[in-house]
């Protein structure tokens, strides 16, 4: 059976207001502090779409710089596609794509930091989502079975809750 929400219901949830409705987070009063996130998501494909790509043999050119390129702008467009989200002066945005055969696939890792009164952990998160789907984007031409899997947080460092690392 569902709870009624009523006002206690909401009290740890820092996105709510006590009438339950949706807030942006006051962080003003946060201490501003070098912050840093890193996520990771994998795409997974078949064996002749990666000979492909790693050859450089796509129909629709450079797949892993646009890959690249789209996770960085995505970081960046962050506040614009998360409602709650803050926007911040990001200071580093690093996106690797890493060549997995075994899988065969990507791993593509997002690194973004700041400093700032809030984390970076969605930008990260961003940052790979729309790589991963840049990717797919790219490489639909040669197969439509792409998977993109396990988007995650690797860890974060700073801010008031501390640092994190996924267990792998």
């Amino acid at each position: 059976m569902m709870q009624e929400n009523s006002p206690s219901n909401f009290s740890n949830l820092s996105h709510l207001d006590r009438q339950g409705q949706a807030q942006m987070v006051d962080v003003s009063a946060k201490p501003v502090t070098v912050r840093q996130a890193v996520a990771s998501a994998t795409v997974r494909m078949l064996p002749q779409t990666f000979a492909a790509i790693e050859a450089g043999n796509t129909p629709k050119g450079d797949v892993l710089g646009i890959a690249r390129l789209a996770g960085i702008m995505a970081a960046k467009q962050t506040a614009n596609l998360i409602p709650l989200c803050h926007p911040l002066p990001i200071q580093k945005v690093e996106v690797q794509v890493i060549p997995q055969p075994e899988l065969p696939g990507y791993e593509i890792q997002a690194t973004v930091k700041t400093k700032a009164e809030t984390g970076v952990e969605m930008e990260a998160l961003t940052a790979v989502s729309v790589a991963a789907l840049t990717l797919y984007d790219m490489a639909k031409g040669l197969e439509k079975s792409i998977q993109i899997e396990s988007i995650h947080l690797v860890s974060k460092t700073g801010g008031k809750s501390g640092d994190y690392t996924s267990i792998p």
